[in-house]
């Protein structure tokens, strides 16, 4: 298994492995919904008001509490990436996956859903009228100095990897799919959790989870951030995230030597080698 790593202590003290930007995949979810709380203290749009002809709002999206369905497990999704279709487009997505159809009704439980914040990414673009992609790098990359941090847009962004894409596509990644370094990934966390502007999105609910693979034995989930406990390591503040061909952990461990932020990406699909050794680097002296 491939791993690269990088971990920023409190103090500044960065350790990294070289490594070209990699897919961030739903560590992504961060972002947008940083960019979303940033466009709210902007005036440009409201995380409470009920969106447009829906039950839900903005903060119902990010917390993935708005009873969205999802497309991973549908047979048509599938067969399409599989086939290596023309990636479809956000209407594509939203036939598939219907808002009009929730699964449940809106803010009675958790329900993990890419289609909820593609809806949410299609509100803040609409809002502050500009693409995610030039939001990303004129709010976050290049005030914050990420100079690797872009949006995926087309299969040559993924033609250098240390993992076989396969001709994967990032348009799969329904709500985008933002890409950097692991340096500048720990970077962008402890800049969005350093930041009092944000701070609400550390405003966690907690969920029944458990899984034994996983390293997690509290869980919750604030606006885009994954946020709990990670046994002997403490608490985790941060995301997790996996495609086709690698995954990834990025977290603050606050409880840890150094209260450091760490990043690790690894190849393979599965989120769990990748939050292990995330907690096994968090826990490194």
């Amino acid at each position: 298994m491939t791993t690269m790593t990088a971990r920023l202590d409190a103090d500044g003290t960065l350790v990294a492995d070289p490594a070209p930007a990699l897919p961030w995949w739903s560590f992504s979810k961060t972002i947008i919904a940083a960019l979303c709380v940033d466009a709210a203290a902007r005036g440009e749009l409201s995380l409470d008001a009920p969106c447009p002809g829906r039950a839900w709002t903005i903060r119902d999206l990010l917390r993935h509490r708005a009873g969205l369905g999802d497309y991973g497990r549908l047979r048509a999704y599938q067969a399409a990436v599989m086939a290596a279709d023309p990636v479809w487009s956000s209407d594509d997505f939203l036939r598939a996956v219907p808002p009009d159809r929730p699964g449940t009704p809106s803010r009675t439980r958790f329900a993990y859903s890419n289609i909820g914040y593609l809806l949410a990414r299609q509100a803040l673009e609409d809002a502050a009228a500009t693409p995610l992609a030039t939001l990303l790098r004129d709010r976050l990359a290049i005030p914050l100095g990420l100079s690797s941090v872009r949006l995926a847009q087309s299969v040559e962004d993924f033609a250098d990897l240390p993992f076989a894409a396969n001709g994967y596509h990032p348009g799969w990644v329904a709500h985008g799919c933002v890409m950097g370094t692991p340096t500048d990934a720990v970077r962008m966390l402890q800049a969005i959790l350093s930041d009092p502007s944000l701070a609400q999105m550390q405003d966690d609910r907690p969920l029944s989870f458990s899984d034994p693979g996983r390293p997690w034995t509290r869980a919750g989930y604030g606006l885009g951030l994954m946020i709990g406990d990670v046994g002997s390591a403490g608490r985790a503040i941060g995301h997790s995230g996996g495609g086709p061909f690698s995954a990834n952990a990025v977290y603050a461990v606050p409880d840890c030597p150094g209260s450091p932020v760490v990043a690790c990406f690894t190849s393979g699909g599965n989120e769990a080698p990748a939050e292990h050794a995330a907690v096994a680097l968090a826990l490194r002296p």
